[in-house]
Order: structure tokens, then sequence, then C-alpha cells
């Protein structure tokens, strides 16, 4: 069995590649990543001279390239994880190269699932197309909801899921849609929450929290994603929407007080900012039907693989430090805004013993 991965050298995709590699002996995967900011081979080092892991670089919004991939090694299954993801660089400028991935690049591999025949195609969405739900209310998304988006990452995103829906209807493409909320693990590009907060816990320096940080994400272990999207790809039914949540919703704020926590570092590091545009107050998926129809389960215990999710980042410092080599510039939108807040951390705030991390850690 061959599987096309579709941007594999992010975050949610090498994940995927390790457990089907690990999972199915006999399969081989071919990694076609455009390697944008995001897009990171480190990731996928300890694979990366097996026989089973072929790496294509490319852009899935060309035809050229895409066409290419498929011709040269015809993948008997598909899974677009290939995506621009984060909503603040949707909000501040970059607005067209989310259409562009998130949108034409999957009409571009529909067109290619159709012409070369591949048996499935998975494509990986997000809870954020439903757009948002209130804190009050206790109701989640259905998979009949309709699409609200309120960012235009989250738009572009609700393109691609119609476009899957359209190919389906018109040519009867055999795609499968998965919305899934917030993942956490290994290889998340420090610009997200749980890895930036963590570095930047780990020097002494402020967490910038947006608005008064009640907004509200189910977190889900990225292995337990990956778990869902292989029973997609192997059981689900063409044409169908599938969602996966783990019923572990958490504030924001919640969020950065338990980083801190597991850090023994001090409250006094939270810092509010000015809330950013679009923010969604909540999001909650409602997960029955991958669990009736494909037998899935969140089975990992959320505190215990947060520490360790924390405690591979504290352990991995060369896997940042090579993302900074890069010349790479971590939210940059809000650098000025939490430039004063870490100059006036008090001397004895950043003097912390670093063996509070050490010994935090050594309980694992």
């Amino acid at each position: 069995m061959k599987i096309l991965v579709c941007g594999g050298a992010g975050f949610i995709g090498s994940n995927f590649i390790h457990y089907m590699l690990q999972t199915y002996p006999r399969y081989s995967i071919i990694n076609f990543d455009k390697l944008t900011y995001a897009g990171n081979l480190d990731n996928l080092k300890d694979v990366e001279g097996s026989e089973r892991y072929t790496f294509v670089q490319g852009d899935v919004a060309n035809p050229r390239d895409v066409e290419t991939v498929f011709e040269a090694h015809k993948p008997d299954m598909v899974i677009n994880f290939a995506a621009e993801t984060h909503n603040d660089r949707s909000v501040h400028g970059e607005a067209a190269a989310f259409a562009m991935t998130n949108f034409v690049g999957v009409q571009t591999i529909l067109d290619a699932v159709e012409r070369f025949g591949a048996r499935r195609f998975v494509q990986v969405s997000t809870d954020e197309v439903y757009g948002e739900l209130e804190l009050h209310d206790a109701r989640s998304f259905q998979i009949d909801d309709p699409m609200l988006p309120n960012s235009p990452y989250s738009a572009a995103k609700a393109g691609g899921d119609l476009m899957c829906r359209a190919y389906f209807r018109s040519f009867n493409t055999p795609v499968i849609v998965t919305h899934c909320t917030n993942n956490y693990g290994p290889y998340q590009y420090p610009e997200k929450l749980i890895p930036f907060f963590t570095a930047r816990a780990m020097h002494d320096e402020v967490l910038p929290l947006y608005g008064n940080g009640r907004n509200v994400r189910d977190w889900i272990y990225v292995i337990d994603h990956c778990r869902g999207l292989d029973l997609a790809l192997h059981k689900g039914t063409p044409g169908e929407t599938y969602n996966f949540d783990a019923d572990n919703e958490r504030s924001n704020i919640d969020m950065a007080n338990k980083i801190l926590e597991i850090l023994g570092k001090p409250k006094e590091l939270l810092t509010f900012i000015e809330d950013r545009p679009g923010h969604d107050m909540r999001y909650s998926l409602d997960a029955t039907k991958a669990r009736t129809e494909l037998g899935w389960e969140p089975v990992h215990n959320f505190d215990t693989m947060l520490e360790k999710t924390l405690r591979w980042y504290h352990e991995n410092q060369w896997w940042i430090d090579g993302i900074k080599k890069r010349g790479a510039e971590l939210n940059k939108h809000i650098k000025d805004k939490v430039a004063m807040q870490d100059r006036t951390v008090v001397r004895g705030q950043k003097s912390i013993a670093r063996a509070h991390i050490k010994g935090a850690f050594s309980r694992l």
C-alpha cells in the first residue's frame, strides 16, 4: 500500500507518518511538502533513511507539482494535511496564502485523485469551519451544522471542505472530510499556544494571553487524532464527514496556568494583550459518528501527555534552535505588545532555579 501524505513535514502530518510507518510494516509513505516556514524535515530525521519513506518537495496548489508526484508514485490512498493553519497570520496580512493552499490546493489534489484513480482521499480539516459557540452554550457542533467561519483561515478551510463535497456529488470522487479540535504533542511549530508558551516560560518570559484568556478549546493528543485519521482512511465511507473531539475543554488561561505549574514557574508571568480580530470564544465537536461508525475513541490522558509534551520541547531544544536558525520570527505581530511586559518581569522571578523544570520532568 502506498500512501501519499500531502503536508507531511508539518506537525500533525509528521506525527501521522511516524504512526503509519510503525503501525503498518508493509506500507510505504510518500511525503509531499512545499516546506514553507512550518514545514520541517527535522520532524522526520529518524525515518529519512527508511526504504518505505520518500520525500518529494512540491506545492499542492501547483497542478504540475501534484501531477508529477501522482504520476511518479501512483498512490493507493491520499491524505492532505497541507495547509496554512495559524489564525493570527491569516488576520495580519497573509490571507492570500491561506486561500491558495487551503482552497485551491484541495481542488488541485481532487483533480489528481480523479485522474489517477486513487482509492481514497482524506481531507484533514478543522472545527473552526463551523464558527464559534458561546461559553454558556453546552452543545457541540454537529456534522451537518452550517459552516460559519470567522477568519480567513477558517473560511479557506471551509472552502476546501465544500470543494470536497462538490467533487463527491459531481464525480463520485472517493473523498472523506474530517474535522478535529486543537492538537498537542511533539513537533508542533512553536508559534502555537503550547510550544510558544512553553518556550517562553522556560526562559522566564511573559506568556501573552489574548483578551481575558477565557476562550475555550478542546485539546486532543496528536496520536489520538492520527488513529482517527487511520480509521477514516481505511474504514470511512466516501462522501461522509467525521469529527474528532477528546471531550477535554480548557480555557486558554487554564492552559497557560497548567504549563506554568508543570514547569514550576510563577503565575505572574501571565499577561493580557489586546485580543486579535475574529477570535472565536469556544469550539466543541460531536464525535459520535466517529465513535459509532469507525470505532474510534481517544485513549491518551491529558495530564500525562501534556507533561510528556512539555518534556519533549525541553529535551529537544536543538529542534527549536533549528527553526530559529532558519530566521523564524515567532508571532511577530505580538512582539511589540509583550516587549514591555518582558522588561518589567522582576529580577527575582527571572532567577527561578532551572531545577524546578528538571524536578517536574523527573516525575515522569
